[in-house]
């Protein structure tokens, strides 16, 4: 029997045992965990991403419901999830991206970025010739071409409002959560899109930050031969 997979966002009770029963509950009905990572963690809570692959045909509240039978926990979002599960993401797009030849180090950070930061797509955008230019766009990027940018130039990683005037009528219908981080310079930004949530967490944004940084420093690099 095929299966298929869906990544869960839950909150629960950071205490002893919570996960196993999570876990267990999970079991109960049919759904076999593949990869958890810890998103935040708090004084009393943790905000956890779980992988779970169950049999093809499973309903998505089924899982719900299992999950917010244990105490303490609570579902933030369910989606399919079709990722590669791979560890030490960060350390791998870091990787590709200083082995890449200069002129394609941007089109490997947007083709990789969703999979490290788990969001539907991601493009590179920055201000020229009047208007707002999107320089490179993984292949699930919205075809949904920006007229303006109010948020460029780009300090720092953040999340923006996707109520916004200057997001697209398509994106806001997807209800899709944005943020961006500055790559190069202040005036051009890695864009990541989350279509149907969850709000991107604080400590999602710091790892944006962190990686944002550090790709800045490789495409300061020239490329040697």
């Amino acid at each position: 029997m095929t299966s298929v997979s869906y990544l869960l966002r839950v909150y629960l009770q950071d205490r002893p045992g919570s996960l196993g029963l999570l876990a267990v509950s999970l079991g109960s009905v049919g759904a076999d965990i593949l990869s958890l990572d810890v998103v935040e963690r708090g004084d009393t809570y943790a905000v956890d991403d779980i992988v779970v692959e169950v049999p093809r045909g499973s309903l998505p509240d089924t899982l719900i419901t299992a999950a917010e039978n244990v105490d303490g926990v609570r579902v933030d979002s369910i989606r399919p999830y079709t990722g590669v599960l791979e560890t030490h993401r960060e350390l791998e797009l870091v990787d590709q991206i200083a082995s890449a030849p200069a002129s394609e180090r941007l089109q490997v950070l947007v083709d990789t970025a969703p999979r490290v930061m788990r969001v539907s797509w991601s493009t590179v955008v920055t201000l020229g010739g009047g208007g707002v230019l999107q320089l490179f766009g993984s292949s699930s990027a919205p075809e949904t071409r920006l007229t303006e940018v109010d948020w460029l130039p780009i300090a720092q990683a953040g999340q923006l409002d996707p109520d916004a005037t200057w997001v697209p009528q398509s994106w806001k219908d997807s209800d899709t959560r944005l943020a961006a981080a500055p790559v190069g310079s202040s005036s051009k930004a890695l864009l990541l899109g989350r279509s149907g949530g969850p709000d991107f967490r604080p400590s999602e944004i710091a790892r944006l930050g962190y990686l944002s940084r550090i790709v800045t420093t490789i495409l300061a690099i020239p490329k040697s031969r």
